[in-house]
Formats: structure tokens, sequence, C-alpha cells
């Protein structure tokens, strides 16, 4: 499949989930094992410090996760494991996360994920990430 239609698929399926849908995620980017997904940081999703809430910074990372492994293991994938550092408070106008399959297997993938806030042009880390994606069993597997 070319990235075009990977990236129509992928869109299609976040416009399916309806969390995505309320806080106005935007998937941008979409290849084999790669994936970009952006969240602009309304005040919906800010905290009382006016930081986006920690819950949505970790959502926008296993949510980049999951796209990077699910284009290496055929789409129907599920977190199987997740950890989040997060490394300064989430400040700014939009939340970027850029996942990377690390490794792809048959039946899961390891992934990465650096979580960016969008200021004023300029990008800082705010998080880093790594979870496990793993194939969803299909009436057809031996699961």
């Amino acid at each position: 499949m070319n990235e075009a239609l990977l990236l129509q698929k992928g869109q299609a399926v976040l416009a399916l989930q309806p969390f995505s849908v309320l806080i106005g995620a935007e998937l941008r980017a979409l290849s084999p094992g790669h994936c970009e997904l952006h969240v602009p940081a309304s005040e919906k999703i800010r905290q009382q410090n006016g930081f986006v809430h920690g819950g949505v910074v970790s959502y926008a990372a296993d949510n980049a996760l999951t796209y990077a492994g699910g284009t290496m293991l055929d789409w129907a994938v599920v977190t199987s494991e997740f950890k989040i550092n997060y490394v300064r408070p989430a400040i700014g106008e939009r939340l970027i996360a850029r996942a990377h399959a690390v490794y792809a297997g048959k039946s899961q993938a390891v992934c990465r994920c650096d979580v960016f806030m969008l200021t004023g042009g300029e990008e800082k880390l705010c998080a880093v990430a790594q979870g496990t994606i793993a194939r969803l069993a299909t009436k057809d597997s031996p699961e």
C-alpha cells in the first residue's frame, strides 16, 4: 500500500476513535513503521497549572506507538506494554508525537516515541515513550 493510501486508512481508523475525535487528534504522517500524530493544546485538555494533562500526552504517545507498530503487523493490534517518561511540562500550542518501530516480528513490534510541544514554531521534547504492540488474534489464528 502506498503512503498516501496508508495515511488515508490511518485517518479513517482515527475518526472511529471517539476520544481521538473529542480532543481533535490528527494523523499527519504514516508510513511503514513510522507515525506522526498531532493534538492541538486546547483549554479542554489542560490541567490546573496550564500544562497539557499527562494523560493526553500519554494518549498521544500510545496512539502513535500503536500506529507505527500496526503498520508492521497488518493493523489489527493493541498495546500490550507501555512506558512513558515525562521530561518537561507540556506547555505550548500543539503536541506532536513521532513514533517508529524498532523491531517487528510476526506477532509483536517494539516501538519508541518522542512527544514534543510546538511553541512559537519551536519543538521542545516533553516525553519519551516505548511500547510493545501485539497483533490481535483472529478467528483464523491458533490463539
